[in-house]
């Protein structure tokens, strides 16, 4: 099943959308389409087999990075993490884009909605350590909204012929911390900030 994946990963690196068929896999996974079909059924079933592969991969990715460390402050694990989400996305972008659109359209299973949580736990496990200085947050809502902007900043750095991975992590890391630190009453020191 693994290497009918892995067809499928390199022809939506490679070629797109628009060659990702099952004869096509089939044919680059080394296997019989009447094989394919043993483990996908169609399409879709080996594109959210495809998404639900890379969720965990990404979950399991964000775990090691939030695995604390003796001493460290809480921004390095933050740092780690801003450091996996660009190696993920830019490794494989354009597979990376469409798995992202593909996930948008295709209805979850279970297996990959709880990568989802279990990526936006750790997030907020991170988030705790910051203790008083996050203390104006919702740990939550803050975790959904760094994920959300993180992946948005680096799936438009994976659009460019050339991404500069060292670039969008410190662009990412002023974003986040800035996020992250912003200080409240500024918000009413700018009244156009509250401005819906």
């Amino acid at each position: 099943m693994e290497v009918i994946l892995d067809g499928a990963a390199r022809i939506l690196e490679r070629e797109g959308l628009e060659r990702f068929n099952t004869n096509a896999v089939a044919a680059v996974a080394g296997v019989s389409v009447g094989s394919l079909y043993q483990y996908f059924p169609g399409k879709d079933a080996l594109m959210a087999a495809l998404v639900r592969r890379d969720a965990g991969r990404f979950s399991a990715e964000v775990a090691a990075a939030v695995v604390e460390r003796p001493g460290e402050d809480w921004r390095a694990a933050v740092s780690r993490l801003i450091a996996v989400a660009v190696g993920h996305q830019l490794d494989f972008p354009n597979l990376a884009r469409i798995l992202d659109f593909e996930e948008a359209r295709l209805p979850l299973d279970d297996e990959t909605e709880a990568a989802e949580r279990s990526i936006l736990s750790a997030i907020v496990g991170v988030l705790r350590r910051g203790g008083g200085a996050l203390a104006h947050l919702d740990l939550s809502q803050a975790a959904a909204d760094l994920l959300r902007l993180t992946r948005a900043l680096v799936d438009a750095e994976g659009r460019e012929r050339a991404p500069d991975r060292e670039s969008l992590s410190r662009r990412l890391e002023r974003a986040v911390f800035g996020y992250l630190t912003w200080d409240a009453g500024a918000e009413s020191a700018c009244p156009n900030l509250n401005a819906t």
